[in-house]
């Protein structure tokens, strides 16, 4: 039996502007196993490659996962490599949700799965794929799901496997998602290479978001005149929008393209306050006028300073400190490098240590000048986005919170404590998680620490070390181990943060995910019987 309410799922709530198409179904049903999705859905028409590069161009449909790349162009360089070089195909499917304020994939995972699925495999057939390949990371409920969902349908069971990576913020890169699935370290590769060229095993390769498979589902059902018949003319369809930040009803939102932002933050009950971020970690801030007034499109978004990224939304509302948000996600973004480049090993952290200096008052416009030719420096030279994505978010909000930021520097607060709205993982995995830690009985400010490990430690003005508050990234646990073991005063260690520790084991736990038997095999794709149930065109 199936569970009779999403509250049960720990699953974020739907709310929708206009008709539903992604989330159809939804509004009566938890979770749409396979027989549901069949009398909401129905079959895919199947259809050939140069068709659905076709529907797909003329609708100029783009991945969802953030860089917003056309999905016509991306599936021809699949078909034009595989033809040159007489290879076969794999479609990989990115669930790996790293983002922390990201959950339209984890949402669409647990309670529409065939969506997803449907998609992969209609393109699949289209391009004679041998495999398709789902990479997720450590949200059980959501793998559960999937893997329910292949493992209930006959077809998807002969050629889909999961693959789980780390749960970290860069396990969504694409090429750190391929180097996984193919047993490397699921790191982002130090040169960019195409997947659609040399992908899972080195064949070409159709990689694309979860809800971009889901988007290719509704196109094909819907044809692409039906499809444009909601959105703006450039670009048609609804979009998933993850709000949470001050969000009194964190949810996933559906909406037409061209809707102003503003009506999504009213419906999910999400003052702006000092200002909103859009398109994520990696996105830009919004100051409270223009946020309400923008539409929800990728141009409307550029326009305004902003970006549509991955669909995500954080209003910051106004009972916390702007600058000490920003200085929180700096940090964790400075932990979640993969540590392959200057910029990211040195520059970040620069960054970092320098907004923890301006929100507690002893910074000053020196550290200002610091966070800003560091964010200078590291721009552009990078061996991956991850670096350019952070200083894009800091650099926005020294402009955006302007204001708060004069009363940091010259007045050493804003008087507002930092409340943490903006969301960072929590859970098992992040409380047991190491990081340094100071026995300030016992520290005689040698120094040495910051000399051993300058990624994580500097010295202040009186020599004694100030370590930045978060887990010791993989790539620097030996440098840490080493400062340990070697200071003189035995002053430091390596262990989880009591505080973390104590609210990790007092989380929730989902519970296990129920699942109705199937009594019928219902193929995802073929053609579909007239008078079919289908989705509303708008």
């Amino acid at each position: 039996m199936n569970p009779s309410s999403p509250a049960e799922l720990d699953v974020p709530m739907i709310m929708r502007i206009g008709a539903a198409r992604l989330t159809a179904g939804l509004d009566r049903m938890t979770r749409l196993d396979l027989k549901a999705h069949g009398e909401v859905f129905g079959p895919l028409p199947r259809t050939s490659a140069d068709d659905l590069i076709a529907m797909a161009a003329q609708v100029d449909l783009r991945g969802q996962g953030g860089a917003a790349f056309p999905f016509a162009r991306k599936l021809q360089v699949v078909v034009d490599t595989a033809k040159k070089t007489g290879q076969p195909t794999i479609v990989v499917v990115n669930a790996a949700e790293g983002e922390p304020g990201s959950f339209k994939d984890k949402m669409l995972m647990i309670r529409s799965p065939y969506l997803i699925l449907s998609g992969a495999a209609l393109v699949a057939e289209a391009i004679d794929a041998e495999e398709i390949v789902v990479g997720v990371t450590s949200s059980e409920l959501a793998n559960r799901s999937i893997e329910a969902a292949i493992a209930a349908e006959p077809g998807l069971r002969k050629m889909v496997r999961v693959v789980q990576q780390p749960e970290r913020f860069i396990s969504g890169q694409s090429g750190a998602l391929i180097r996984g699935i193919n047993g490397k370290k699921p790191l982002p590769p130090g040169r960019k290479t195409l997947a659609a060229e040399r992908g899972v095993d080195d064949l070409p390769t159709l990689l694309s978001n979860a809800s971009t498979f889901a988007q290719v589902s509704v196109l094909a059902l819907l044809g692409p005149a039906r499809f444009a018949a909601v959105g703006v003319p450039e670009e048609p369809g609804t979009v998933l929008l993850s709000v949470s930040g001050s969000a009194k009803h964190a949810a996933v939102v559906e909406c037409p393209t061209g809707v102003p932002l503003g009506a999504v933050l009213d419906i999910c009950q999400a003052p702006a306050g000092d200002g909103v971020l859009v398109g994520g970690y990696h996105g830009m801030w919004l100051d409270a006028e223009a946020a309400y007034q923008v539409p929800v499109s990728r141009e409307g978004l550029a326009a305004a300073g902003g970006t549509l990224g991955a669909g995500i939304v954080l209003p910051l509302g106004d009972g916390t400190c702007p600058l000490g948000e920003v200085s929180r996600v700096a940090n964790y973004l400075a932990g979640e490098s993969a540590g392959q480049c200057g910029p990211c090993r040195l520059g970040l952290p620069s960054i970092a240590r320098a907004l923890a200096a301006l929100v507690d008052g002893s910074g000053g416009i020196e550290a200002l000048d610091v966070a800003r030719r560091a964010a200078a420096t590291v721009n552009g030279r990078g061996s991956c986005a991850h670096p350019d994505g952070t200083t894009r978010f800091v650099l926005s909000a020294l402009e955006v919170f302007a204001e708060d930021l004069a009363a940091h520097v010259f007045h050493s607060t804003c008087g507002r404590p930092v409340r943490g709205v903006l969301p960072l993982p929590e859970g098992p995995e992040t409380a047991d998680a190491r990081q340094l830690i100071v026995d300030w009985v016992r520290c005689e400010g040698h120094g040495l620490c910051a000399h051993l490990v300058p990624e994580l430690v500097h010295l202040d003005k009186t020599g004694y070390p100030v370590i930045m508050p978060i887990p010791v990234p993989p790539w620097l646990e030996k440098d840490a181990q080493q400062a340990v073991d070697m200071c003189p005063a035995l002053a430091l260690r390596l262990a989880a943060d009591p505080k973390k520790r104590a609210a990790g084991q007092g989380g929730h736990t989902s519970a296990p995910l129920p699942l109705q038997a199937q009594t019928a095999r219902t193929s995802l794709l073929g053609v579909r019987p007239a008078g079919g149930r289908s989705i509303t065109a708008g």
